[in-house]
């Protein structure tokens, strides 16, 4: 989604690693921990039930707190559910977002 990716830029404050990210993120030159959490949350959005005790070790393995995983889930749940929501509906939210 064009807002997403404008979002993306916006706060990294690097076009070159915001177009690698949207590229294929798993090859862009990302931090251990940035890509132990996009692991994680692609796992979680992908195959829910299979995530473990072992993919939140992981994440406090590369220096993420208990608040920081909630926070992680808590994100990741709610863009699930909205673009759920808003595909369910059949709602393009592309229009009326400006550039």
């Amino acid at each position: 989604m064009v807002h997403h990716r404008r979002g993306l830029r916006r706060l990294l404050k690097d076009d070159s690693l915001a177009q690698a990210i949207e590229e294929d993120w798993r090859s862009a030159p990302l931090s251990q921990k940035r890509t132990a959490m996009l692991e994680y949350v692609t796992k979680l959005t992908v195959t829910p039930s299979e995530i473990t005790a072992v993919d939140v070790e992981t994440l406090r393995d590369v220096g993420f707190s208990d608040r920081d995983v909630l926070d992680i889930v808590e994100v990741t749940a709610y863009y699930a559910y909205a673009n759920r929501i808003a595909d369910g509906l059949g709602i393009s939210t592309e229009s009326w977002i400006s550039d």
